[in-house]
């Protein structure tokens, strides 16, 4: 199974830039972009439902404000709308998720806190809740992918010239052991961190477009600890550029039903 996560700045921008041209030459299986900038409504056309994929859309209901989408062949047996935080934070960002058989694939966009309609604390609230809701699934009979733009960057390679930046949202202390609690606590897995440890391997440039400025690893597939013997080959593609992110392209050891 293959899956792309490309956070993508605006779903018009980025089908402009040849983004569905791309995809469409990836037999990827399942396909989860972010912050679209879209209402759904208008993303009901061609090109933006691609040939052989089922396409579901969670928009914001502001206009030209995040957004996600999930496109995958196998028609899924469930979709989730949102986590469903209590205190209404999620809607902060945006999630949307495919139940097949035995596997969840989530598409997800965390708050940023570097927008007027975000702060730290929505960030910070947001991924405490995320925490206790990816404790609570661990339980379940059920492995999970989580695929998306987490708005922080784990560790120091992730970050170039970290010591430049290491007051900044995104790598701040509580974000990095945040990113620690989740791989070495809840048991999550890095995917792409399974099958390569390159230092410079950077998904997002802040400044807009790559090789301008520090490049961030702040896009991540992180998936079950059942799941981190079935990861078998990942890349982030550079060799096109669609927003200020790249795709992240993983395959797994998993047949879809």
């Amino acid at each position: 199974m293959r899956i792309i996560s490309l956070s993508v700045d605006g779903i018009h921008q980025a089908a402009q830039r040849g983004l569905y041209t791309w995809l469409a030459e990836q037999d990827a299986d399942i396909i989860c972009l972010q912050d679209l900038r879209a209402q759904e409504y208008e993303v009901d056309t061609e090109p933006f439902h691609l040939d052989g994929y089922f396409a579901y859309f969670f928009d914001s209901g502001i206009e030209h404000y995040n957004g996600v989408a999930i496109y995958t062949r196998h028609q899924p047996k469930a979709l989730i709308y949102g986590l469903g935080f209590s205190s209404g934070v999620d809607m902060e960002g945006r999630y949307l998720q495919a139940d097949f058989e035995h596997i969840s694939v989530g598409s997800l966009l965390a708050p940023s806190a570097t927008s007027e309609l975000e702060s730290q604390e929505v960030k910070i609230k947001f991924f405490d809740d995320f925490q206790a809701h990816l404790n609570k699934i661990t339980r379940k009979r059920r492995d999970y992918i989580f695929c998306g733009n987490w708005a922080m960057a784990h560790r120091r390679q992730d970050v170039q010239n970290w010591q430049d930046n290491d007051s900044n949202s995104g790598f701040l202390p509580h974000e990095q052991q945040w990113m620690d609690q989740l791989f070495n606590q809840l048991g999550y897995v890095d995917a792409f961190r399974r099958v390569n440890k390159d230092s410079d391997e950077y998904t997002w440039w802040p400044a807009g477009e790559a090789g301008k400025g520090d490049g961030w690893r702040t896009d991540y597939q992180v998936t079950s600890n059942n799941l981190k013997g079935r990861v078998e080959y990942g890349v982030v593609y550079k060799n096109q550029q669609f927003s200020s992110h790249m795709p992240v392209i993983m395959d797994y050891d998993i047949e879809l039903s």
